[in-house]
């Protein structure tokens, strides 16, 4: 088994490449290539935090997995990720585990690039300036995501914290020479936006569907569970809505659960996965005045196609530190 830590994962999984990744996986697990059983979380007392369980199988990988994640979103501004834990890859001919891999790593690239892969799929091509609500890690890959994929030239960044949204707008500015700025107000951020990422910890929502112009696409990334939203259903009601797992939207993403229980939608209001968007089995966006949005919740079989892509990158640079077991 070969154990991984997040540099060595860094270095061998770049965004770009991961953008395709995450493209040829999704039209995998949209063709049944596949299996997912929802994710579950234990949540702790107090403000401990979570321990999030996400088994998987992933035929096109020939492998299956398990990450286990700690989930911590007091550790902003720490210096250390919200979700830490492993990825335990398994190979299908004797059951035998051949990678252990920092989960954290893996989770902050392939989230963004799923959305990246969206983006590509869902945006307006000419989409040049780009929202981000969050200041933490997948807010700063999120920027990386987005500029790969499109002409970004404008970028608005809000956080509750106004000192991480400038640290993070002066960041992004000075790495990828493009205009960017903190802003005070989330209306501020969106207003004229054609690309919105939200990756906050937000409980309830913080965009109303009024504040969202026709044309923009939106990337709904920070909330992972029944409970929690960052749109409210109105946003959802007006959009063309797609989702990365049906299964998984169905019975975890808060902001479809929400705008049905408010009978704002009907249960046709998904109108994809975005697998089935990528083989070209349903229409994505049908004009320039289509508000589109991605909703990312995120599933096992991008973790496994991440970490068969590193395994396989390591063994040829002999990177990493072997063990055996059994």
């Amino acid at each position: 088994m070969r154990v991984l830590s997040g540099p060595e994962i860094r270095e061998m999984l770049p965004m770009s490449a991961c953008i395709e990744l995450m493209e040829t996986t999704m039209v995998a697990v949209s063709e049944g290539q596949s299996l997912l059983p929802l994710r579950s979380i234990m949540t702790m007392p107090g403000d401990i935090g979570a321990l999030g369980i996400m088994p998987g199988y992933l035929a096109t990988a020939d492998m299956y997995a398990v990450k286990l994640l700690s989930l911590f979103p007091r550790n902003a501004g720490t210096g250390l990720s919200s979700h830490l834990g492993m990825l335990v890859l398994f190979e299908t001919g004797h059951g035998h585990p051949v990678g252990l891999l920092d989960a954290a790593e893996i989770t902050a690239i392939r989230t963004a690039a799923a959305s990246g892969m969206a983006t590509r799929l869902l945006a307006r091509r000419e989409a040049t300036r780009l929202a981000i609500l969050g200041t933490g890690e997948q807010a700063r890959r999120h920027v990386e995501a987005m500029i790969a994929v499109r002409p970004i030239a404008d970028i608005r960044i809000w956080g509750r914290n106004p000192a991480k949204a400038q640290a993070l707008a002066a960041s992004c500015a000075a790495t990828y020479d493009v205009g960017c700025r903190a802003v005070e107000q989330v209306a501020d951020a969106v207003a004229g936006a054609d690309i919105v990422c939200t990756t906050t910890h937000a409980s309830e929502p913080i965009l109303p569907g009024a504040w969202i112009e026709p044309g923009t696409h939106l990337n709904i990334v920070g909330s992972s569970i029944p409970s929690t939203a960052e749109i409210d259903g109105d946003l959802v009601a007006k959009s063309r809505f797609f989702v990365d797992y049906r299964d998984s939207a169905l019975n975890q993403a808060g902001e479809y659960l929400r705008a049905i229980a408010a009978g704002l939608i009907g249960p046709d209001h998904i109108l994809g996965e975005i697998g089935e968007v990528a083989l070209g089995k349903v229409a994505g966006r049908c004009s320039d005045d289509d508000i589109t949005i991605y909703k990312s919740l995120g599933i096992a079989a991008q973790d496994i196609a991440a970490g068969h892509h590193v395994l396989a990158r390591a063994a040829d640079r002999n990177i990493g530190q072997c063990v055996s077991f059994g």
